[in-house]
């Protein structure tokens, strides 16, 4: 199985190296940065590559920025993802591409060679591989999004909401009663956690929760 790697730290560049090769992967190409990944990626066509999330020249998010392009000009090829951290955003990105042939690993999980080997065939064969702490903030995350509490016709009105029509212009949308549409502002102000008071504009607000801001 071929595998070209991206990682920026020489030592665990070879570290991995060796890792690698003696686990059965050929690794065709070890690059430092995330212009040569691509380029390497190009030139070889490997069945997975292994990429470090923060690379040069920033070490923000170079690595990811690169393996994201390669999920997209390279569907058929697999990605692995290397945090130090957990960075929940870096993981939703990657996932929005499709689900198939990638992994999100923290660093540490390195150490646990069989399991990093594993890991890595599961995803190399067109598998998912996510660390069990990604897991569990992405499911924090969901648990806690109080858009999940709104039904659909709530989630139906807080669109229009967002659109600016006003309490009027959502009955005429959905022709439903104005007392109806009343009842489900009413609704949507409570579940996301948006009480009465004389400082806020519950309705703004409410639509800036919708938006994400």
């Amino acid at each position: 199985m071929r595998v070209v790697l991206a990682e920026d730290s020489v030592l665990l560049r070879a570290g991995l190296t060796k890792l690698l090769t003696d686990g059965g992967f050929e690794v065709v190409a070890a690059v430092p940065d995330a212009d040569q990944l691509l380029t390497a990626v190009d030139a070889h066509r490997p069945d997975v590559v292994v990429v470090d999330v923060r690379m040069p020249p920033t070490h923000t998010d170079e690595g990811i920025r690169a393996a994201l392009v390669i999920r997209r000009q390279h569907p058929k090829i697999a990605v692995c993802v290397l945090s130090q951290y957990v960075e929940e955003r870096y993981a939703t990105d990657l996932l929005s591409v499709g689900t198939s042939g990638v992994g999100y690993l923290l660093k540490d999980r390195v150490a646990q060679v069989s399991d990093f080997l594993d890991a890595l065939r599961r995803v190399a064969a067109g598998g998912t591989a996510l660390d069990p702490e990604v897991v569990a903030q992405l499911l924090v995350r969901r648990r806690d999004d109080p858009m999940r509490r709104l039904t659909p016709r709530e989630q139906d009105v807080l669109r229009l909401m967002a659109e600016g029509r006003s309490n009027n212009g959502i009955t005429a949308v959905l022709k439903v009663s104005n007392s109806a549409v009343e009842k489900y502002v009413s609704n949507i102000f409570t579940k996301l956690d948006l009480p009465p008071t004389d400082a806020d504009h519950r309705r703004v607000l409410a639509v800036l929760k919708y938006l994400g801001t």
